[in-house]
């Protein structure tokens, strides 16, 4: 974001160089986010760079520029600048020039404590969710912590002894403004991870008893699709959710491929039993959709993608969120069936269609062979718009929440639930809700 004396922020934002704005001069850190958008935003004599956040800050104080871009959670720990915000000096940019998304980073050579690490955060969010606020009595210490299994610990804990999501945002948000940074009452939640540089000069060369390889090498991805126990038909000629999932493995293959996404051998599943995730395990397929995210799985082994389908049930019940799932035994083929669902969530927000999958950017990162793998995913799905709208059509339709959750509309001709996209859209709210089953 931007900040510092009124009129030039504005001009900052229109991107107006000229008469009241011809002495705009916007100072940013070297080697940062903010400074590559600067340097592809502005001529070279709009900008000045410094070496630290201290160093361009200094430089706003002293007039050297008229205008800082950082990051807005920044702003609050910064106490020249926070001060400044405060009493009127400076003002706050109101649009964002670049998405800077923040996580826990934890190597993953460890699975088990990166999700206790993952459950934590949800736990937060949850507590936000229930009303739930720090609270000393509620706040124990285990007495013997060898005797809890990682999926067993008490994850509200987080929230007794510390506080909510809420509670600790508050330390760091100017005037109450949390942006994004909030819990989602029902409004577009759909958000691409940036993918920063994925065609790095090094290419990996995978091994070959990685997945990857061992699917290339067998021309077949085995993908087992989770359907409602009252599902009959053909799974290939779905719609709606099956349909939705079906895809998605059908793009994950066209990635694989090299563009073939019809060498795909599907196996169905109903959703009330665990036989598919015992599958999974076993390796007699080589992926799962239609499932929702859930705890107990998350600590047996599994990996859940972002989600690609998520319910209209209100916050403060258990929402469904569904994803694509794999092992965690290869981190590799994980993250990059992740990024086939964040490729057709960046293909919607960049406006790349499926005639324009040469858009979508090269990819080294998981070998030489599958440089074009996320142009060739979305050469066949295209966008996530144009999956959606596949498979609902804007119709009248069974959306997961059920009749009368948020989101939805009962139409009285026909007697069917007509369901509004509802939180399937590009995020323009609050972006967090916790995934269910937390105590």
């Amino acid at each position: 974001t931007y900040v510092g004396y009124e009129a030039f922020v504005h001009c900052a934002e229109e991107h107006k160089r000229y008469d009241e704005c011809s002495d705009l001069l916007i100072c940013a850190e070297r080697s940062t986010t903010h400074s590559d958008f600067l340097e592809t935003a502005f001529p070279s004599n709009n900008v000045i760079f410094g070496s630290s956040t201290e160093e361009v800050t200094k430089m706003l104080l002293n007039e050297s520029c008229n205008v800082l871009t950082t990051d807005r959670s920044f702003i609050p720990a910064i106490p020249p600048l926070n001060k400044g915000v405060r009493d009127g000096s400076y003002i706050l940019s109101k649009k964002l020039m670049t998405k800077e998304p923040h996580a826990i980073v934890t190597r993953n050579t460890d699975r088990e404590f990166s999700d206790i690490i993952n459950w934590v955060v949800q736990a937060l969010f949850a507590g936000e969710e229930r009303g739930l606020t720090k609270n000393s009595t509620l706040c124990q210490n285990y007495t013997d912590l060898a005797l809890h299994d990682a999926s067993e610990l008490n994850f509200m804990n987080a929230v007794y002894c510390v506080g909510n999501y809420g509670e600790l945002l508050d330390e760091f948000t100017i005037a109450n403004d949390r942006g994004k940074n909030q819990i989602n009452n029902g409004t577009g939640m759909l958000y691409a991870t940036p993918f920063g540089n994925l065609n790095k000069e090094t290419i990996v060369e995978l091994s070959a008893d990685s997945m990857l390889s061992k699917i290339r090498a067998a021309g077949t991805l085995n993908c087992g699709v989770i359907v409602p126990d009252s599902f009959v038909g053909n799974i290939t000629g779905s719609d709606k959710l099956v349909g939705m999932s079906v895809d998605y493995c059908r793009a994950l293959a066209a990635a694989i491929l090299k563009g073939d996404s019809e060498d795909v051998e599907f196996t169905t599943f109903p959703e009330t039993t665990n036989s598919s995730f015992i599958v999974l395990a076993n390796r007699t397929v080589d992926v799962l959709v239609g499932g929702r995210v859930q705890r107990k799985y998350d600590f047996e082994g599994f990996h859940f993608s972002t989600p690609y389908y998520i319910g209209d049930e209100s916050a403060k019940d258990d929402v469904s969120f569904y994803s694509m799932t794999t092992r965690e035994d290869d981190e590799l083929f994980s993250s990059f069936v992740n990024c086939i669902v964040l490729a057709t969530i960046h293909a919607q927000e960049n406006e790349i269609q499926r005639e324009k999958s040469r858009e979508m950017p090269l990819v080294s990162v998981f070998g030489r062979d599958l440089k074009w793998a996320l142009r060739d995913a979305i050469a066949y799905s295209g966008s996530y718009d144009e999956i959606y709208s596949k498979n609902f059509d804007g119709g009248v339709s069974y959306f997961p929440g059920g009749a009368g959750s948020e989101g939805q509309m009962q139409n009285t001709e026909s007697g069917m639930v007509v369901s509004k996209r509802g939180r399937n859209t590009l995020g323009n709210g609050g972006m967090f809700l916790s995934f269910p089953h937390l105590p």
